[in-house]
């Protein structure tokens, strides 16, 4: 159940690696952040030409661990079966760089980030609900700059799914120039009112916990536990299909031997209060709100005068476009109305559907086809750019 959540709850206090930048970062709502910290792991060695850069993008409620034991949840990366000496992308060939993105809560500028004060020192206190509005630009804003810091011309590669998909896209309609191959997986141009709804749905859940106290729980040591257990809850349903779930739970039940709502009676029930109960221990509440709004604001077609093609006209960068079929929070239509803009634009596109039960989460997941399929395209680009 959720009753005290609240006990011992904090986001532990971690130091990481991560890249300070004095000057700050303009942002689209007009706001500056000053200053700038995104916080970044890599993996792999960087080449003499520094050829070899593969930049990873994180989905939404992952961060930049994603090669390497989490240091809250003690367990594997979240991509370890694809980042690795071998594997899709591989370490022994590549250099990899993974960024918590703008907003995020493992160490780059964000709600829970130390704001500073008018003189630029320490103002005592997190940014919390004062931390402006972000846009997925930004975030690749912030990134760039940490590409800079690293002394990186261009990108090999950049990779990502769902919300690092969406990263992908407008690192390419962006900086072109920065990016040889562009790869986004499972994701889409812009965000469907649905997925805006399902959004809407977790945020509600964070608003109406009585530990909320309007964005500002955190001057009294607690966090809204509750709603943004939900709110997981809500969106991990998002992630898996309707044969995922009946394949690993169906209607089986955890022992109990009468009608009641007192406790947990299916394994699905318990299986999705774990995953709330265990979110809430390292991710931040006024983070989510943040990073799901900008997700809702994406929308790559109305940052080119409605016209999804005219963002890569041109562009020399080259595509893999990757879906799942059982995928509904961004279904295969979606990659192929993508797909179709990048024809359109004469991009250089290469586009895979892989069949699978596994839902949206089927690209953190073990799938063979898919993993050959990036391998193939990244060994290419590599051998294009004679890396």
């Amino acid at each position: 159940m959720l009753r005290g959540m609240n006990e011992g709850l904090a986001l532990p206090a971690l130091e990481h690696q991560r890249a300070a930048f004095a000057e700050g970062l303009a942002l689209d709502c007009g706001a500056v952040i000053a200053p700038l910290a995104v916080a970044y792991r890599t993996y792999g060695t960087l080449n003499a030409a520094r050829s070899n850069a593969v930049l990873v993008c994180h989905a939404l409620t992952a961060d930049q661990y994603v090669a390497e034991t989490h240091p809250v949840t003690g367990k594997p990366g979240w991509w370890e079966s694809v980042v690795r000496p071998g594997g899709p992308i591989d370490t022994d060939r590549v250099f990899v760089v993974c960024a918590n993105v703008l907003g995020g809560c493992m160490g780059s500028s964000g709600p829970p980030a130390e704001m500073a004060d008018a003189e630029g020192g320490a103002a005592g206190r997190p940014w919390g609900t004062d931390f402006p509005n972000i846009t997925i630009r930004d975030m690749v804003r912030a990134q760039k700059r940490l590409m800079e810091h690293l002394g990186i011309a261009r990108w090999l590669a950049v990779i990502g799914g769902s919300m690092g998909g969406m990263q992908v896209l407008e690192w390419a309609a962006t900086y072109p120039d920065a990016v040889f191959a562009a790869v986004p997986i499972a994701t889409a141009t812009h965000h469907s009112a649905q997925n805006i709804a399902f959004h809407e749905v977790g945020r509600a859940a964070i608003h109406s916990d009585p530990d909320w106290r309007g964005g500002r729980y955190w001057e009294d040591g607690r966090i809204p536990a509750k709603g943004l257990s939900v709110a997981r809850m809500v969106a991990h349903i998002t992630y898996l299909s309707e044969q995922a779930l009946t394949r690993k739970f169906g209607r089986r039940l955890r022992g109990a031997s009468a009608l009641t709502f007192l406790e947990d009676v299916f394994e699905v029930e318990s299986y999705l209060r774990h995953q709330g109960s265990t979110f809430v221990r390292r991710f931040d509440a006024n983070s989510y709100l943040t990073i799901t709004r900008a997700m809702d604001y994406f929308d790559l077609a109305a940052e080119h005068g409605g016209d999804v093609a005219a963002a890569f006209r041109g562009t020399p960068t080259r595509f893999f476009v990757a879906s799942f079929s059982s995928d509904w929070l961004f279904p295969t239509e979606e990659s192929r109305a993508l797909v179709r803009a990048l024809n359109a634009a004469a991009a250089n596109v290469s586009f895979v559907e892989i069949a699978t039960d596994k839902g949206h989460d089927a690209f953190l997941l073990e799938e063979p086809e898919f993993h050959r399929a990036l391998a193939g395209f990244l060994r290419g680009a590599a051998e294009r750019l004679g890396v």
